[in-house]
């Protein structure tokens, strides 16, 4: 048996002023051994961030209180050093990668020079030495032209690029432990299989242990030892990988397993009259130069999309970040500019102006990603959703609260909330909110973008089955469009994948999946299978 690395026995902590702390995690104990990666997965609110952070002292001081328990790592209980102590275990001997680099880059500093900072902090290098092998580090973990991107500031990297850079300063000091925080929650499946595989193979090489969080259990699968368990704060079931997939213990565990989208999406009439219709649709933002602000070039953000999407039916957009999904459902509803034809239930779009828009805004609705930024903060629930039916009803107050209330019932939401505000709700609770501002107004057509992939796995199974109740009883039109290929599976009949603004392959979905044509697309479905 390996030697345990970190040990946390008992670990309770909570958050309040002194006269009122409440505990958020409760009697925590596990441990990860010398070159093992152990996943330590829930929901969110779960409490693990809360223990990870613990570990480093990275809580809020004031605010948070370690209540009892200790935590050892290699040897030392981390809760009793001092700060100065602290400062040489972190990004010395335990390294973390957060879950949104864009917050934790500065982004007033270059790559460079907050790779040189660390190790000038943790090992005394000259400048010289840590920009070669702080360059090293960049091409080490697969940046392109390092030599060059290490005068970049954050904001000119992509995701997976600002990713990789914080994988290489939680590395650069060969950490005896890693801690990973939800690292690849924001990534394209393609790019989060080649941050995994890229976390594994440096392990392997500075075989270091691993502590891995996430609420993701296809990762879990596909990375992990050992698995941790957490709900409410408190650790509910540990075991080796492959035994806890195969045979859960706790009732909470089988949730989770069994929270994986599933099924099939709803029975439909493929002889239904066809209500959206693209054709030759393009969006090409231009790229101005010189003194005159000349046309000089476009960014070609869609090129040739055409689709038909019949009457109760979903197509699926599917492709990796800046492959033109939401430009194209930006597109349809008329929020960006487009050249092509637009049709909707027979109808040109494309040569109407705002006004004469106006009476199709009420059948063509849309859901955003992220619930919590699409909600007004300062509007209640009520506000929110009724919004619509005052710009496009005569009702009266009367009418609109009562539609309001049906609305909330309908997405399963008590209408007795609809006076709080959004920061009152769950993330689930917010997008069922958000759902119910578009179903107030009875649409026939609901664009739905990534509207489940910021959701833990069980919210998400909940929002799908959300979905096609709704489609199913009122004969809803979606075009859904994701990076999660599982999530497409469950709901869409066709789908379009797309790569760079074009269209890749399409096809009823079940045969896409079965039997995909294109290497893009095959590579596509290997990785949401894993």
């Amino acid at each position: 048996m390996s030697e345990a690395l970190l040990t946390i026995e008992n670990l309770s902590v909570g958050f309040g002023r002194s006269d009122a702390v409440q505990a958020v995690t409760h009697q925590v104990s596990l441990s990860i051994n010398k070159g093992e990666t152990l996943a330590l997965v829930g929901e969110s609110g779960s409490g693990k961030s809360v223990t990870a952070n613990a570990i480093l002292k990275l809580l809020p001081k004031g605010s948070a209180h370690y209540l009892e328990g200790q935590i050892n790592f290699a040897g030392v209980n981390t809760l009793q050093c001092s700060e100065r102590q602290l400062r040489g275990i972190r990004g010395g001997r335990i390294g973390m990668i957060f879950q949104e680099p864009m917050v934790s880059l500065n982004p007033l500093h270059k790559i460079g020079k907050q790779l040189v900072e660390t190790l000038a902090i943790h090992r005394g290098m000259r400048q010289k030495k840590a920009e070669n092998l702080a360059v090293s580090w960049l091409e080490k973990v697969g940046i392109r032209n390092p030599a060059s991107k290490i005068n970049a500031y954050p904001h000119e990297l992509s995701g997976g690029e600002r990713q990789r850079v914080m994988i290489a300063m939680a590395l650069i000091n060969e950490p005896e432990l890693l801690i990973a925080d939800e690292p690849t929650t924001a990534l394209d499946v393609s790019v989060q299989a080649q941050i995994l595989d890229l976390l594994k193979s440096l392990q392997q090489e500075l075989g270091m242990a691993m502590l891995f969080i996430t609420h993701d259990l296809s990762i879990v699968r596909r990375i992990a030892d050992r698995v941790a368990v957490m709900q409410e704060g408190k650790l509910v079931e540990v075991n080796q990988c492959k035994t806890l997939f195969s045979a859960p213990q706790h009732p909470y565990t089988q949730l989770l397993i069994q929270s994986d989208p599933r099924g099939l999406p709803v029975p439909v009439d493929s002889n239904s009259p066809v209500l959206l219709k693209a054709q030759d649709l393009k969006v090409w933002f231009p790229i101005t130069g010189g003194l005159l602000k000349r046309t000089v070039d476009h960014v070609k953000a869609v090129t040739d999309m055409q689709f038909e999407l019949r009457k109760g039916h979903s197509i699926g957009l599917v492709g990796e970040s800046g492959s033109g999904k939401s430009t194209t459902g930006m597109a349809i509803l008329k929020l960006v500019n487009s050249q092509g034809v637009i049709e909707y239930d027979g109808h040109d779009l494309q040569g109407l102006d705002r006004k004469g828009m106006l009476p199709y805004r009420s059948k063509m609705q849309v859901v955003f990603q992220d619930p919590f930024s699409a909600l007004n903060p300062r509007m209640s629930v009520a506000q929110v959703i009724g919004e619509g039916l005052y710009v496009h009803t005569d009702f009266s107050d009367e009418q609109i609260d009562a539609a309001i209330c049906d609305a909330m019932r309908e997405v399963d939401l008590d209408p007795q909330t609809r006076h709080r505000y959004p920061n009152e709700f769950s993330g689930g609770q917010r997008q069922r909110v958000a759902i119910a501002r578009a179903l107030v107004l009875k649409p026939e057509f609901i664009l739905l973008d990534e509207p489940t992939s910021s959701l833990d796995r069980t919210v998400q199974a909940q929002v799908l089955d959300l979905l096609k109740s709704l489609q199913e009883k009122y004969g809803l039109t979606y075009l859904f469009i994701s990076h999660d290929l599982n999530v497409v599976k469950s709901l869409c009949h066709y789908t379009i994948v797309m790569k760079q603004g074009e269209i890749v392959e399409q096809g009823p979905t079940l045969d896409l999946f079965q039997n995909p044509g294109q290497p893009y697309t095959r590579q596509l479905v290997s990785l949401s299978s894993f």
